[in-house]
């Protein structure tokens, strides 16, 4: 999945598949993460936020999608 680099003191990149809803999370460590089902809006509004970093911990890494580690 292609990932667009962001500015964050933690995240590096995010990718996104409107398909399978699935949310793609490079963190500046090196670790990738999915999340499932993530709606459209939510990855929208990641990628706008002021803060991507406060956005991610409050509505997706707290938001209750399922997710797994890819690396």
């Amino acid at each position: 999945m292609k990932r667009i680099p962001l500015t964050s003191s933690n995240l590096a990149a995010v990718g996104y598949d409107p398909k399978s809803k699935t949310l793609e999370v490079e963190f500046k460590n090196g670790t990738i993460y999915q999340y499932d089902h993530v709606p459209v809006d939510v990855y929208a509004e990641l990628m706008t936020a002021e803060s991507h970093g406060s956005y991610f911990s409050k509505n997706v890494k707290n938001g209750g999608f399922a997710f797994r580690r890819i690396h």
